[in-house]
């Protein structure tokens, strides 16, 4: 009710105004006209038939519901065809009264004049203030990168509004036609490759990054060069911004560690592929986890019959469970504390609960600590998901998928054999299975997971450093926790059985140029004010991770980014001896493990 009181009220002192310049200007017309202003009949007349056609066709066109910061090209058409309807009308009244045709010419031209600096005053008066101002030196020195639409509304917004504290000082954008011109007065001084040269020639305090339909790897070449520079770095997030009309300051966000990744986040049109979750029985085990809690997410919000969350961590699955009731009071929601190790326990979860998808994202994840503990990444992983899958297989499940690794493929650790042992596990059940579907998605490094270097990093930071990098060129895949769980919910809906889904995932990310990158964007100077320190490859660590094994085909799902790698011919008879020594070898706390895990992944070659 307060908006609305206001807005008439500048309706009513817009209306006035436009009174007094039709005064005005029908007295300078006359006076222009005839050297002197004599009132009569006619003029009355016609003061009364201008007003009422600039109310009318003011109203028509929606010159008195503008908004004044924002006025503009668009606000003057309209103003130009209200006035040419008003222009007609008094070439009119010419023949009518007894009014020179001169004098309602000079009238139309300087009533156009009064009400378009009436509109305009605000914005005038602001970039006038912003002209005298702009000099203070409390204001923020700020390079625009990209001189497109974005930029250019950042820079308006910038000079328009009086309660921004920056100052645009120059404009780079890669576009050689644009090089040399100017945007609201602000110059385009330079390329992308010039950011350094023309930080230091104009001071430069703050670089706002404003190209967000760019490719992400255009955007981190960006911001690889920015990083160069002493400045604070901030950027538009998405096109959306400007088809929305916001790529405004408010839009403007701190540079995050995903607009490194130098590839566009793989889309995934859950739309048209959840329907496969809907009204079934759903058990997601790990679902406490960053990779399950999200997955439990996705899923609550497509309308599964029922949501089971197992998880052996209870405040985990605690967690994720008051969430969800928050968030979807109507689901048919159950959380279980129960480990994937205990058989008899997983046969009475299936039994009594009958789920009809099971996503298994419990292992153990952590690469150092499974190489001092084999045993328990054998117990966990290994066995825990043969338990799982045996059954999903008995009690008649339609999908199985199975959470893996790149570590999988030519493992140098325990954690990565384990995952490829899970893999050829659900693949020669898979390939018996009369109802279920058995299918394994590889990921890279997660962001923000647990157990991911970027928490660490953050962590390292905050505590005044070093950051700690095993070795300068290791070189790891990056996704996002979204990019994974669409990944793994895709995967449910292709499966066919045996397959192992891949993410193309772009380049590989070095592991130090990404502690670099998030030092700087915390503000901080690398090497200076926190230590970057390579401290030697840990257990089972190797410098870079491949996503398929050579005698692993490549196939293209319709997503373009999933691929998906033939399975492998596997011995069973062998596989099925081995597991049963292996699991005997587990409970008896064998140091021999590790050459027990080597004899049947004959691809792990352990480093110790």
């Amino acid at each position: 009710m307060k908006n609305h009181n206001h807005k008439l009220i500048d309706i009513i002192i817009l209306a006035l105004l436009d009174v007094a310049a039709v005064a005005l200007s029908m007295t300078l017309s006359l006076l222009i006209a005839h050297g002197k202003v004599q009132l009569s009949y006619d003029v009355l007349y016609w003061f009364l038939i201008n007003l009422a056609s600039v109310f009318l066709f003011f109203i028509v066109f929606r010159l008195y519901v503008i908004v004044f910061n924002a006025v503009g090209i668009h606000d003057t058409i309209r103003m130009l065809l209200a006035m040419l309807c008003i222009f007609c009308i008094n070439v009119a009244l010419s023949f009518v009264f007894d009014i020179n045709f001169r004098a309602c010419a000079i009238f139309c031209v300087l009533f156009f004049v009064f009400a378009l600096l009436i509109r305009f005053s605000k914005r005038i008066f602001i970039s006038v203030k912003y002209s005298v101002t702009k000099h203070k030196k409390n204001k923020i020195r700020a390079m625009i990168v990209g001189g497109g639409n974005a930029g250019t509304m950042l820079i308006r917004e910038i000079q328009t509004t009086d309660k921004i504290d920056y100052l645009p000082i120059c404009v780079v954008d890669d576009d050689a036609d644009k090089l040399g011109r100017n945007i609201s007065g602000v110059s385009v001084a330079g390329t992308t490759e010039d950011i350094p040269r023309l930080v230091k020639q104009y001071n430069i305090n703050e670089i706002l990054i404003a190209i967000p339909s760019a490719p992400k790897k255009e955007v981190k070449r960006v911001y690889d060069i920015c990083a160069t520079t002493d400045c604070k770095v901030k950027t538009l997030p998405g096109i959306y911004q400007i088809v929305s009309g916001e790529a405004s300051m408010s839009a403007l966000r701190e540079v995050q560690i995903t607009d490194l990744l130098g590839r566009d986040q793989v889309r995934v049109n859950l739309d048209e592929i959840m329907g496969y979750i809907e009204n079934r029985v759903v058990l997601v085990t790990g679902g406490g986890g960053s990779i399950g809690s999200e997955l439990c997410r996705q899923i609550a919000s497509r309308s599964p019959k029922q949501l089971i969350i197992l998880d052996i961590y209870e405040n985990n699955a605690y967690d994720i469970e008051q969430e969800l009731r928050r968030h979807h009071p109507e689901l048919n929601l159950l959380a279980l504390i129960a480990s994937v190790r205990d058989k008899t326990k997983m046969e009475d979860v299936f039994k009594t609960y009958k789920p009809e998808i099971v996503f298994n994202a419990a292992a153990h994840k952590h690469v150092p600590l499974m190489e001092t503990s084999p045993n328990e990444a054998v117990k966990n992983n290994v066995f825990g998901t043969l338990n799982v899958a045996t059954c999903a297989d008995q009690f008649g499940a339609k999908v199985f998928v199975q959470i893996s690794t790149d570590k999988a493929v030519n493992p140098t650790n325990v954690m990565g054999a384990t995952k490829r042992i899970c893999e050829m596990i659900i693949q020669t059940i898979g390939k018996h299975s009369k109802n279920t579907k058995f299918v394994a998605v590889r990921f890279g490094n997660v962001l923000g997971s647990n157990g991911s270097v970027i928490p660490l990093f953050e962590k390292q930071i905050a505590e005044g450093g070093p950051v700690t990098v095993t070795h300068k060129d290791i070189i790891r895949y990056f996704m996002t926790i979204p990019e994974a769980v669409s990944l793994v919910l895709q995967a449910g809906a292709y499966a066919q059985g045996g397959q192992i889904f891949v993410l193309d995932m772009g380049e590989p990310v070095r592991i130090y140029d990404l502690a670099y990158n998030l030092i700087k964007l915390s503000g901080l100077e690398p090497n200076v004010d926190i230590e970057i320190k390579c401290t030697g490859l840990r257990p089972g660590e190797k410098l870079y991770e491949e996503r398929l094994m050579d005698e692993e085909g490549m196939q293209k799902t319709p997503n373009g980014l999933i691929n998906i790698a033939s399975p492998i011919e596997i011995d069973e008879a062998f596989l099925w001896d081995t597991l049963k020594y292996l699991q005997k070898a587990a409970k008896d706390e064998t140091s021999e493990m590790k050459k027990l895990i080597a004899g049947l992944v004959t691809t792990y070659h352990p480093q110790n």
